[in-house]
């Protein structure tokens, strides 16, 4: 049976105290999105790893374990501390290298408030080798921060292709987690059909979401299907 790895890495540091209820709800929607994609395709194996990090503690509140066996009302989470983003990102992509499979699908999301600033076991030049190893046996990595920082600069120092950035109110985290999951379940949707996602294709639509525009709906799992199609058949299409 196809395997898709869904690894969430969520910052618990002090300054996510500021939408504290909006990460736990977000964080309980992922979950429940993830166990219902499971339920509508069923073809795909679902595994769920959740990290919360601070520097005070690295919390696996779950480890690879199957989306349908989640109890998504047991999240503890408790804001304090400083963002050790190094160690949270290698230690979550070391754990889940030792139970993926070559052939597995993984989506590794990380979602920050805040720069690295008191990793003790990770330089930035360790992940980013360890996230180039792992794009090329095609996993997909995603950094998610707030408007405050310059989320496209950190991403591209990782070696990270996908990101987005958002306004730090409970409107627009909200909207954020929908286009995570919608993001998620499109992906969920090409493993079951084989469908492979050209290189350079997004698994976000947008770059940026802030609250002037928290009004914008988020595209549907067939509407980014249709685009990947679209691209694939465009890329076929091109002379050799």
């Amino acid at each position: 049976m196809k395997k898709l790895h869904n690894l969430i890495i969520v910052d618990e540091s002090g300054s996510m105290s500021s939408i504290e209820k909006q990460a736990v709800s977000g964080m309980l929607e992922t979950l429940s999105s993830i166990k219902s994609s499971q339920k509508r395709i069923p073809d795909v194996l679902q595994t769920i790893t959740l990290i919360t990090f601070n520097s005070e503690h690295l919390s696996t509140l779950y480890n690879c374990s199957l989306a349908e066996s989640v109890d998504v009302d047991s999240i503890r989470y408790l804001p304090s501390g400083c963002t050790p983003l190094y160690d949270a990102i290698g230690t979550g992509i070391s754990r889940l290298k030792e139970v993926a499979q070559k052939e597995d699908n993984v989506i590794v999301t990380i979602i920050t408030d805040g720069y690295e600033n008191s990793s003790s076991r990770y330089t930035l030049s360790e992940i980013k080798r360890m996230i180039e190893q792992q794009k090329e046996l095609g996993w997909t990595v995603a950094l998610i921060g707030t408007s405050n920082l310059d989320v496209e600069s950190m991403a591209k120092s990782m070696s990270i292709n996908d990101h987005l950035s958002f306004s730090q109110d409970a409107q627009t985290t909200r909207r954020m987690f929908r286009e995570m999951g919608a993001a998620r379940e499109a992906r969920v949707f090409m493993a079951a059909e084989d469908i492979e996602a050209p290189k350079g294709a997004s698994l976000f639509d947008i770059s940026e979401m802030s609250s002037d525009d928290v009004d914008q709906s988020v595209a549907s799992v067939e509407e980014r299907v249709a685009r990947i199609r679209k691209m694939n058949d465009m890329l076929h299409e091109l002379p050799d």
